[in-house]
């Protein structure tokens, strides 16, 4: 049995890269691989560009042509994967049997979790649309229209892969203007059609401005070809967190619907005599006077007393 040499960083920039590198219970952004085939068309070539730009600042492009076939060998798809550090590919080629043919996937422990073949019917690039564009690493609403998405086992699958793919970074809060970027997909007749959009806030005369959608590209029709899905027990084992990543659940805590937090406080048994209460004058003056009271009465008794 050959055991496996543990090779430990001679450098800090070695040390820092293995520590990026470790588990960690909240992990870092997605990364994703655009790879070009063996064989392209401008097509293929043009939307890997262009949907790269979309992810551009949590990704990573192959502009060689590397000869693979995802569905027949997935060796080289988990060695890119384990040298990039990246969680998400997209693979595109063409040939005569599939035109236009784009892989969407991800890995789970740098292997193969889930993959999709995606036929490339209609591409509109973004030059062919006028006005202006969404900068770089903007943050997309992501949006998905038609009942087979809520229906068809692999077409929820493609949804939770498209939301995989191109969420971007998670954050708690959104500005308004913040909210440049709309990437909405449509399931309709067996095709899904991807729509880029860029809101526009106009002048509405009150304090909520009135929006407006403009399409940017690029724009694909889709048709959903070969696909390659992970057991429900992997499935279930890729999504499972640690248990100090949970949110623990705080008793006596809830909230109304207004959002108020209301909580129930749990006191021991309270002796009234004991209690503090407000000093007043009269409450004092009442006080002298029983004092008195009982002074004269205490004198009355001993009077009796000595005769």
């Amino acid at each position: 049995m050959v055991l496996q040499r543990i090779v430990k960083p001679k450098t800090q920039q070695g040390k820092r890269f293995l520590e990026k590198r470790e588990p960690k219970l909240v992990e870092n952004d997605k990364q994703a691989m655009f790879i070009k085939g063996g064989n392209t068309s401008s097509v293929v070539s043009q939307a890997l560009k262009e949907l790269y730009v979309l992810k551009k600042q949590n990704s990573v492009t192959y502009k060689r042509k590397n000869i693979l076939r995802p569905f027949e060998d997935e060796t080289p798809l988990e060695f890119f994967a384990k040298k990039t550090d990246a969680s998400l590919f997209m693979f595109g080629s063409h040939n005569k049997k599939r035109p236009n043919n784009l892989v969407l996937g991800r890995f789970f422990d740098f292997h193969i979790l889930d993959m999709i073949e995606l036929g490339i019917d209609k591409f509109v690039s973004q030059a062919e649309f006028p006005g202006g564009k969404c900068p770089e690493g903007t943050k997309p609403c992501l949006m998905f229209a038609g009942e087979t998405f809520e229906q068809d086992v692999e077409y929820q699958r493609l949804k939770n892969l498209l939301i995989d793919f191109f969420r971007g970074p998670v954050v708690s809060q959104v500005r308004l203007a913040g909210l440049e970027h709309v990437i909405m997909v449509t399931a309709t007749e067996g095709k899904i059609l991807v729509r880029n959009y860029r809101v526009l806030l106009k002048k509405s005369g009150s304090r909520t401005p009135r929006i407006e959608l403009e399409e940017i590209g690029p724009s694909l029709d889709l048709t959903l070809r070969r696909v390659k899905l992970a057991s429900d027990d992997l499935y279930k084992r890729s999504l499972k967190q640690p248990k100090t990543v949970k949110p623990r659940k705080k008793k006596n805590v809830s909230h109304d619907a207004f959002g108020s937090k209301l909580g129930n406080i749990h006191m021991q048994k309270q002796s009234l005599d004991k209690l503090q209460t407000r000093k007043m004058k009269g409450l004092k003056a009442q006080k002298r006077k029983s004092q008195s009271e009982a002074r004269q009465s205490s004198a009355k008794r001993s009077k009796g007393v000595d005769t």
